[in-house]
């Protein structure tokens, strides 16, 4: 049985003119989990709940099978790191190595080698204070601090806001060593395709203050798919729409061939076959593509609605 970092059960969230929820979901651990959504879906608001900085009005949040009430117990804390998209002023006065040596009293399993490491990667301005850093070089002090920290789950918001290319390529091969090396959580609001691509095992897509359910990635590409076909007119179009029910924006493409896109291809190719339908052609999904008939409601095939994975 997989152990699930996270659950929310039921969980809503009112803000003025917005509610979030219900949100049921189950982040399974030692995976990297993306949550992706246009800017207002919700994403950091979700973050914030798993963290308790602020309180859903209804439902249930458990971190490794158990609830909390109230705050969150301390030693759970120690386990959690969290970079938000916009960084604190507090620390703001201090030097990169003050922050760092700061702190480090909170977390008893604090890696000032992989701290040191990260930064000289990052190419971190050691002399520089925080408050007087650009955005790209203070999210990388938060990357490598939140990493330092040797969190058992790590919430990301946005974590490639205000890095160049370079930094960004460095972030994701210190997420995936880091990973490698621990069975930690990864959740990570992004809105960036190429980040979900590289990093994630499974996609969770927001939509309106909605969660749409969990998908396992390899297995949403190996599903989707456009597929063409040999028909001869809109009518034996409209035919095999009838016999394969699901079938999303059919159309006929030109003289003697139609496509459609399909969630489950595999099975679809498979009935096409037994109707003698010939198949000229197929090409797997982008998943901007995938992402946008979700949303529209297209659920994908084997779609994980949040009850964990077993």
């Amino acid at each position: 049985m997989t152990t699930n970092a996270v659950e929310m059960r039921g969980v809503i969230k009112r803000r003025r003119g917005k509610t979030i929820g219900p949100v049921n979901l189950a982040l399974p651990e030692g995976f990297i989990a993306a949550l992706v959504g246009k800017n207002g879906s919700g994403k950091s608001t979700l973050l914030r709940l798993l963290l308790k900085l602020i309180q859903p009005d209804e439902g249930e949040i458990l971190w490794y099978g158990s609830p909390s009430s109230g705050e969150l117990p301390l030693e759970l804390r120690r386990r959690i790191a969290y970079v938000p998209e916009l960084p604190g002023e507090e620390e703001g006065d201090l030097l990169p190595a003050e922050a760092a040596r700061f702190r480090s009293h909170w977390y008893p399993d604090w890696d000032s080698a992989l701290f040191t490491e990260l930064m000289e990667k990052f190419e971190v301005p050691a002399a520089t204070r925080l408050g007087k850093m650009s955005k790209g070089e203070r999210r990388k002090y938060e990357l490598a601090a939140a990493l330092a920290s040797s969190p058992r789950l790590l919430l990301l918001d946005e974590p490639s806001s205000g890095l160049d290319p370079f930094a960004w390529k460095t972030m994701i091969e210190a997420l995936q060593a880091y990973i490698e090396r621990r069975r930690a959580t990864i959740l990570i609001s992004t809105h960036l395709v190429e980040e979900v691509r590289r990093l994630a095992d499974y996609i969770v897509p927001m939509d309106g203050g909605r969660l749409l359910g969990m998908a396992e990635k390899d297995a949403l590409f190996a599903a989707w798919a456009r597929i063409w076909v040999q028909a001869d007119g809109p009518e034996e179009l409209a035919e095999l729409e009838a016999e394969l029910p699901g079938l999303m924006e059919p159309q006929m493409e030109g003289e003697g061939m139609a496509s459609f896109v399909a969630a489950n291809s595999s099975e679809i190719r498979k009935r096409l076959d037994e109707l003698g339908v010939k198949v000229k052609g197929s090409r797997s999904l982008e998943l901007e593509e995938i992402l946008g008939l979700w949303i529209k409601g297209h659920e994908p095939a084997g779609l994980n609605s949040g009850e964990g994975l077993s």
